[in-house]
């Protein structure tokens, strides 16, 4: 069994490594020969620069997942339904921007190709001890959540041109995505972005509605002060925060008094948090896991909550 992995920065070097721990054999492709280098260092596994591979000539298109550049996801994703992989798993959010997402999208569905795209944070140990105490509470019933960015740290940043002009998009639909697959996905919303802050369109937004689960929400984010990413779920007997992410705490009915929830580790301690717990959901085609097609559907919350994130 062979997966072929694009991408060889920390990300592929973290999926490569889980990979094999689920016995797979990893063919790894990457841009340049410093990155192939540094890769084969990390993993002991060899790498090839891209140039000198065609995709088209892979003996096991199976398997594949995506963990280049933000700004290149959309155009390696394309390449790989074009050479016929019949499973990929791509980072979030899955392409550049809102319009190549869809354009990837349409591709998949035209060749029949299973795309998921890679929100860790839904496999997060926090959200699998949360959604159970969800469904034992017989549902959320109010949402509020937080996705304030750090620009002071941002900005600096060197990235690919247009990728922090759609910071929304690239990172904090992490929040989103975590949020709304805790409490369901919005049937209403009422959203409000404004204030650009130069390096992206908006840099303050509100919002509130009502879920597919019955649950109403709310949410803020304010890119120029202080803050950060934070969730709180309540439900008839429990009020679940995240904050941070990765971690759950529970304030129970009648009292004041708020408690962490010990968390079990699934798969090596050293995995970044959630991403065994995904590759899992890859390989099991699990339905929390979601396809590309899914993301496509999201988008008209997406463009709500930030337009211009194109």
């Amino acid at each position: 069994m062979e997966v072929t992995i694009l991408g060889l920065g920390p990300i592929g070097v973290e999926y490569s490594q889980i990979f094999i721990s689920f016995g797979y054999s990893v063919n790894a492709i990457g841009r340049s020969a410093e990155g192939c280098h540094r890769f084969e260092a990390a993993t002991g596994i060899s790498a090839v620069m891209a140039r000198n591979v065609s995709l088209a000539e892979i003996a096991d298109k199976s398997l594949a997942v995506v963990a280049v550049g933000e700004a290149q996801l959309g155009i390696v994703t394309k390449e790989l339904i074009e050479a016929g992989f019949a499973r990929i798993l791509v980072e979030k959010p899955g392409a550049a921007g809102y319009t190549e997402l869809e354009d990837v999208a349409k591709l998949a569905a035209e060749h029949g190709t299973d795309v998921r795209v890679g929100y860790n944070r839904r496999f997060y140990e926090s959200v699998i001890k949360g959604r159970e105490l969800i469904a034992e509470d017989g549902g959320a019933r109010a949402m509020h959540f937080d996705f304030t960015e750090w620009s002071h740290r941002i900005e600096p940043l060197a990235k690919e041109h247009g990728v922090k002009e759609r910071w929304f998009f690239h990172n904090s639909s992490h929040v989103v995505d975590m949020a709304f697959f805790l409490a369901g996905w919005p049937t209403e919303i009422s959203a409000l972005a404004t204030e650009s802050i130069g390096w992206h369109p908006y840099g303050r937004f509100v919002g509130s509605g009502k879920t597919d689960t019955g649950a109403v929400f709310s949410y803020n984010a304010d890119w120029k002060g202080p803050g950060r990413w934070q969730i709180e779920i309540t439900t008839r007997k429990n009020r679940l925060i995240y904050r941070p992410l990765e971690e759950l705490q529970v304030q129970p009915l009648g009292g004041v008094a708020i408690h962490k929830v010990e968390l079990c580790q699934t798969g090596p301690e050293s995995c970044k948090p959630g991403f065994y717990n995904q590759v899992a959901a890859f390989l099991a085609q699990s339905e929390d896991l979601p396809t590309i097609a899914e993301q496509a559907q999201h988008l008209h919350i997406y463009r709500q909550m930030c337009p211009n994130n194109e």
